[in-house]
């Protein structure tokens, strides 16, 4: 135990702390050894319990005491801690003002605990992880366009469609290979099959395309978007948000 990398989790969603543990419990390295859904109380642990944790993660959004707060006040107190944020909350002034804090990384929900792991380790062996500007701008126009187009974000479509659009942002030439390479790659990363991907970022458009705004619909789809709303096929929904971020002048690689 003397050995593992402890880590101090605040944030108010009981079932992702719950997940966390289970996830860490048999990990070699990586022990949750101390957790709270309010940040008041979470504050309280970083202040009185510092000999019992190497890193903290938290949420920015927390009763009581929000993520801001509690970076702030540990500044005032000059208390240096390995820290990740984990949270939905992905306003371009606020990251701004959380990397002022000095935190390790930003990271945005939903994510997959694979990833949540190499950060653990990667931080705390001292190698610079983040990413570069382009890709962090990249992530969050994303999860910007996706809340916007009304993709809800605790579906597992929500998921598996930011992944695709992202890698066909990156690989443009995955057009072609949507059945054979990306849905395989996006099974592979949570476990799952292609099939049930293809399933799950169908219902995801449905579910968009029934409530979501049609201004905006017809503006990032154009013809796609007919007055029957007769929607987009998987490949064409995911290939049209990469196209529309790639011209995107933001996003323009460095």
């Amino acid at each position: 135990m003397e050995n593992k990398i402890r880590v101090l989790m605040i944030d108010d969603n009981e079932n992702l702390i719950n997940m966390a543990k289970e996830h860490f419990s048999s990990h070699a390295v990586i022990d949750i050894v101390l957790t709270s859904q309010d940040g008041k109380k979470g504050y309280k642990l970083i202040t009185e319990k510092q000999d019992e944790y190497d890193l903290i993660i938290m949420d920015l959004i927390m009763p009581n005491k929000d993520g801001l707060s509690i970076l702030e006040d540990m500044k005032k107190l000059k208390l240096k801690k390995k820290i990740i944020v984990l949270t939905s909350y992905n306003k371009d002034d606020t990251i701004r003002k959380v990397s002022d804090y000095g935190v390790s990384y930003y990271m945005l929900k939903p994510f997959d605990f694979t990833d949540l792991e190499k950060r653990i380790l990667d931080i705390m062996q001292n190698k610079k992880i983040m990413a570069p500007l382009n890709d962090k701008k990249l992530e969050l126009s994303i999860t910007k366009i996706l809340h916007s187009l009304g993709v809800p974000s605790h579906i597992k479509g929500y998921q598996y469609i930011r992944d695709g659009i992202y890698m066909m942002y990156k690989e443009p030439n995955l057009i072609g290979g949507i059945t054979k390479e990306l849905y395989p790659e996006i099974a592979g990363r949570y476990e799952t099959t292609s099939s049930r991907v293809e399933r799950a970022i169908r219902h995801a458009i449905e579910i968009s395309w029934n409530r979501g705004d049609y201004d905006l619909m017809e503006e990032i789809f154009g013809h796609s978007v007919d007055y029957d709303r007769a929607k987009p096929t998987n490949s064409e929904f995911i290939a049209t948000v990469a196209d529309k971020l790639r011209l995107d002048d933001r996003l323009i690689r460095l």
